[in-house]
């Protein structure tokens, strides 16, 4: 499991020219699954996201509250191209991807679990399988991938952090 983690100012989430969803404050993130994903990626995945500490406390201290800790939002949209790959010819191909049917399933599943052990008011989604205008303000920009391992092996679990402006730092 793959999933994109941006702080944001808000973002929505737009299909067919009607806005489906919007946040304010809070998290975006893009969730892909892959094709040998488990139940135990789902929630490694969840317990990360839920977790990850992307806004500073009430003193100052950089990373140190998480969504939660702030009662924000989170914006999930599911996004199958995450595991796209390019052939020799530089088209994608997404094999590595869940297939539609189970991919749905395990998504909604997902985002089961995130509003179990969060607020299911400040969980939110895009629509599974459609064509979606994704809308968002990045805040700061701060950008962050957790992965879990598809094999279902938690401890084979990562992720990076990308901060693009810290402490007024652009470099």
């Amino acid at each position: 499991m793959r999933i994109v983690v941006q702080r944001v100012k808000s973002a929505s989430v737009t299909v067919n020219h009607e806005k489906i969803s919007s946040i304010g404050p809070g998290m975006m993130a893009l969730v892909g699954l892959h094709e040998n994903d488990t139940e135990e990626n789902l929630k490694d995945c969840c317990r990360k996201l839920l977790a990850v500490k992307l806004w500073e406390n009430d003193n100052g201290g950089q990373w140190r509250h998480g969504v939660k800790q702030r009662d924000l939002e989170i914006l999930c949209v599911s996004q199958f191209t995450l595991y796209g790959t390019l052939s020799k010819k530089n088209q994608p191909d997404y094999k590595l991807a869940m297939k539609s049917i189970p991919a749905k399933e395990m998504y909604e599943r997902f985002l089961s679990m995130l509003k179990e052990n969060y607020k299911p008011e400040k969980v939110l989604d895009g629509q599974f399988g459609a064509m979606m205008d994704v809308e968002l303000i990045n805040d700061g920009p701060v950008t962050i991938v957790i992965e879990s391992d598809p094999l279902g092996s938690v401890g084979g679990s990562s992720s990076s952090f990308t901060n693009h402006h810290d402490n007024g730092d652009t470099s």
